[in-house]
């Protein structure tokens, strides 16, 4: 019974781990607001050839490797790879979280809702190194996600809710 308790109180923790949004009046100025949007595209050259705006690419901003990171975390969790799900935590939260009782986490969600639930229509609104980033999760709308925080951490986007 003990270790049923203790694992139900991990699986719990990390579930809220997944499915946390920071939503703090705290938020410093640098972070992006909570509207998420489109990623950015490029603009339209004027008729004449030239343009009033300088052309910008649509990862400019790091929305295409974000939505990527977003997209590898969620098929980590779910698959039960806790070393890559673990891996795209952030610093912040690798300090809060134990590594072991992490997959302990990611296996017990593979056993409880299968691996097949990628996420889709994400959408990222990037703001230096913070994003928020919403999206759906396929077949479990429980798990969706609205302006869940990610930050960059040495050219890779980790995770950032928790």
């Amino acid at each position: 019974m003990r270790n049923t308790t203790a694992l139900l109180a991990v699986t719990g923790a990390a579930l809220l781990t997944l499915t946390a949004c920071s939503s703090s009046d705290d938020d410093t100025a640098g972070t992006p607001s909570r509207t998420p949007s489109p990623s950015r595209t490029s603009s339209v050259p004027e008729p004449s050839g030239t343009s009033a705006e300088p052309t910008t690419t649509a990862d400019e901003d790091g929305s295409a490797a974000l939505t990527a990171a977003v997209k590898a975390y969620t098929s980590a969790y779910f698959k039960g790879d806790a070393k890559a799900a673990y891996g795209a935590l952030s610093k912040r939260c690798t300090g809060k979280i134990d590594e072991t009782a992490y997959g302990a986490t990611v296996k017990a969600a593979t056993a409880d809702y299968g691996p097949d639930h990628p996420a889709t229509d994400v959408q990222t609104d990037v703001s230096g190194k913070l994003a928020r980033v919403t999206y759906k999760v396929k077949g479990l709308p429980r798990f969706d996600q609205e302006a869940q925080p990610w930050t960059l951490e040495d050219n890779s986007w980790k995770y950032d809710a928790c």
